[in-house]
């Protein structure tokens, strides 16, 4: 299951659980849109994998199982 975090690793802007503008690898390294297109252009500096757009869970499935609330921040963003 996705840990759905709550900030972009590059500029630590808040990132919504139901926000369609962030984007992930396959590791779940998290971006806003903004920092994955312009500074990262699309490809993760962690691990070298394709960003895609994180999927949104339903709201009555946050109750459940909710969003994490650990924030990752690189020491440097490219």
């Amino acid at each position: 299951m996705l840990e759905i975090r709550p900030s972009c690793e590059c500029c630590d802007r808040d990132l919504a659980p139901d926000s369609t503008d962030v984007m992930i690898c396959t590791y779940e390294c998290t971006w806003c849109r903004d920092c994955a297109t312009d500074v990262l252009r699309g490809v993760c500096p962690n691990c070298g994998g394709e960003l895609v757009r994180r999927p949104v869970r339903p709201a009555h499935k946050l109750l459940q199982d909710p969003a994490s609330t650990r924030r990752v921040l690189r020491a440097s963003c490219p």
